[in-house]
C-alpha cells in the first residue's frame, strides 16, 4: 500500500493524518506552510448581518478582536469550522457541505456579510450577499522539507490550491510520474501542474471525501 502525505498547515496536517491512521492508512504530515496571525481590527458589528467562515484558522488563528463580533451568528463552510465557531462563543447559523459557493446559495442573498479569511483566499464566484473581507491570518511558506525525496510512488494530498502551486515548485516535472495525487477541489489539481501518475479530485470539499479518495489511491 502506498503511504499518504499531507501538506496542510498545521494543526490541521496532525489532524487529516490521525484521522488517515484511524483508517488504517500510513500518513504523515510535511506542511509547506505555516500559519500566523495579523494585527486586525473588529469592525463595529451593526454593520453586518452575519459573519462568512470558509476556514477554521479564521477562528482558531483570530486575535482577541474576535470577541468583539461574537453577537454576529456564523455561516459556516463545514462541520469543522463550524465546531471552531462554536468553541469560540458563536452561534452557527448554518454550515455548508459543498464548498463556499453553495454555502452561498444556501442563505438569504440579502445578508451583509463579514468574511473573516487568510491573506490568501478564493472569492466566491458572483456571490448574492454583499460581502466585506478581512484577513486575520496569512500562511508562510517554508523551506523545502528533507522529506519530500519520499514522496515518489506515494499519494499527495492537497488541501488546497496554495499548497497544490508550492508543491508543484518543489516537485520537479521529470520526478512526478510516480505519484499520485488526491485533490480537495478542481482549483486544486488544476494548481498541482501536469506529470503526476494520477490527478484525482474529492468529491465533496471537506476532509473526510479527501482522505476517503487518497484511501482509494493508496491502494492501487
Amino acid at each position: 500500500m502506498r503511504r499518504l502525505f499531507v501538506f496542510r498547515p498545521q494543526p490541521a496536517a496532525g489532524q487529516s493524518v490521525e484521522r488517515a491512521k484511524a483508517m488504517d492508512l500510513d500518513a504523515i504530515a510535511i506542511p509547506l506552510f505555516e500559519l500566523e496571525p495579523v494585527d486586525w481590527a473588529a469592525p463595529d458589528p451593526d454593520d453586518y448581518d452575519a459573519i462568512l467562515l470558509t476556514s477554521a484558522n479564521a477562528v482558531n488563528m483570530a486575535s482577541s478582536e474576535l470577541g468583539k463580533l461574537r453577537e454576529l451568528p456564523v455561516h459556516a463552510v463545514g462541520e469543522a469550522t463550524a465546531v471552531a465557531a462554536e468553541v469560540a462563543g458563536f452561534g452557527v447559523a448554518s454550515k455548508g457541505t459543498g464548498g463556499a459557493d453553495d454555502l452561498l446559495r444556501s442563505i438569504d442573498p440579502t445578508l451583509r456579510l463579514l468574511h473573516l479569511c487568510g491573506e490568501d483566499r478564493r472569492t466566491p464566484r458572483d456571490p448574492a450577499q454583499a460581502i466585506t473581507l478581512l484577513t486575520v491570518y496569512r500562511a508562510r511558506a517554508l523551506s523545502a522539507p528533507a522529506d519530500l525525496t519520499k514522496l515518489k510512488g506515494q499519494v499527495a494530498v492537497l488541501h488546497s490550491p496554495r499548497a497544490a502551486r508550492r508543491l508543484a515548485e518543489l516537485v520537479p516535472e521529470a520526478d512526478r510520474r510516480d505519484t499520485l495525487i488526491a485533490a480537495i477541489s478542481a482549483a486544486a489539481a488544476d494548481a498541482a501542474g501536469c506529470g503526476w501518475a494520477e490527478v484525482r479530485t474529492a468529491a465533496k470539499p471537506n476532509d473526510a471525501s479527501l482522505l476517503a479518495l487518497a484511501a482509494r489511491l493508496c491502494e492501487t
